[in-house]
């Protein structure tokens, strides 16, 4: 059934029915702007159907037993798909269903669609029918309402998409080009040991700076992120990152840096992988990923001479979608690599550096 709650009658709530809105600080304007009544002291979720989608993650969805005619069972909804704890409800009344779950679980799915990452579900009710001899009645409202939280580069929105007496069409997934890039850090930092952490990366080389100049075994630092993108779920993977003499990634000779994400083990000079988490004041962790290499110059295949030409670096990358089988983490070990992980969903590409010259000590 529609909403049919007019907007004046939204937030007429009995005082012992109402669930409350927000943190317990929330002014009046934030209460509105996330679709709540404000009575001059609380925040409280009116008679309506509510989403709420958060920075870190999280959609929160709000069903009021006045939001429908005629007025809705509330302990009938559910979502369509999910079992385990998180799906069901978080808190319910006689008056509202409460739903919070991460935008990742309970069956959503994910697509892309105009430089949005579209996150879709479906919240739908039970109904009592009664059999006769001679027919089948129901008289509940027969609730389905499909919502989406999008997220962009500036901003995160919740939207209602429909409330169907009728189960609505099976989404599509489809696949799109995320903006990846690889950039290399100057290593400029003035405390010890920071030349192997994250201070190491505070700054980086523009167009302007290239080609820029390295002597043997000095480091080089390297990072790939992804560009323009503020979803926390997603999570940037390096499939192989090599080195050419050239700007084309398909050009010999080549030299490799990272296999599956894990440091070539036949250089003797192992590249060394920079964790990045929390700590590095990133505002997604999760869509960087950084490591160092040891400076090196291409030798003649056959009179084994220095090269000495221009190096360039570049990464297969793929941003990889969680499951409830799959964390997406690349461990790396000793004697073998665990490259066992397979994502719901890949986007892949690959991004190449400026020129980075060999000069004499």
């Amino acid at each position: 059934m529609p909403v049919t709650t007019a907007p004046f009658q939204k937030c007429q709530v009995m005082e012992e029915e109402r669930v409350c809105c927000g943190s317990p600080d929330v002014t009046a304007e934030k209460c509105e702007a996330i679709n709540c009544c404000f009575d001059g002291q609380h925040c409280y979720y009116g008679k309506a159907v509510t989403v709420q989608c958060t920075r870190d993650g999280q959609v929160v969805v709000v069903v009021a037993r006045d939001a429908t005619l005629p007025h809705l069972d509330v302990e009938s909804v559910s979502l369509l798909q999910g079992v385990e704890p998180s799906c069901r409800p978080a808190a319910a009344t006689l008056a509202f269903v409460v739903f919070q779950f991460p935008v990742t679980a309970c069956g959503t799915t994910l697509t892309e669609e105009k430089g949005f990452l579209v996150y879709e579900n479906h919240l739908s009710s039970s109904y009592e029918v009664g059999i006769g001899p001679r027919g089948s009645i129901m008289r509940d409202s027969q609730f389905d309402l499909l919502f989406q939280c999008r997220y962009s580069a500036t901003a995160v929105e919740a939207l209602i998409i429909e409330v169907n007496p009728v189960p609505p069409p099976h989404p599509v997934s489809l696949q799109g080009p995320l903006r990846v890039e690889l950039r290399l850090a100057n290593g400029q930092c003035h405390s010890k040991g920071c030349a192997d952490g994250k201070e190491a990366y505070t700054s980086f080389y523009t167009a302007a700076d290239y080609p820029v100049t390295k002597v043997l075994r000095e480091p080089v630092y390297v990072e790939v992120r992804i560009l323009e993108r503020t979803d926390p779920n997603i999570v940037l993977t390096l499939e192989h990152c090599w080195a050419t003499s050239s700007p084309n990634p398909e050009n010999l000779p080549q030299w490799d840096l990272l296999i599956n994400g894990c440091p070539y083990r036949d250089d003797r000079y192992l590249t060394t992988v920079v964790p990045v988490d929390e700590s590095t004041d990133l505002g997604y962790p999760t869509h960087y990923k950084r490591f160092i290499i040891k400076m090196f110059t291409f030798v003649d295949r056959d009179s084994f001479s220095p090269l000495k030409e221009m190096v360039f670096i570049h990464c297969s990358a793929a941003v990889c979608q969680p499951s409830a089988t799959t964390s997406c983490v690349q461990t790396c070990h000793r004697q073998r690599r665990d490259v066992s992980f397979k994502s719901t969903r890949r986007y892949d590409t690959v991004v190449s550096s400026g020129e980075v010259i060999l000069t004499q000590n």
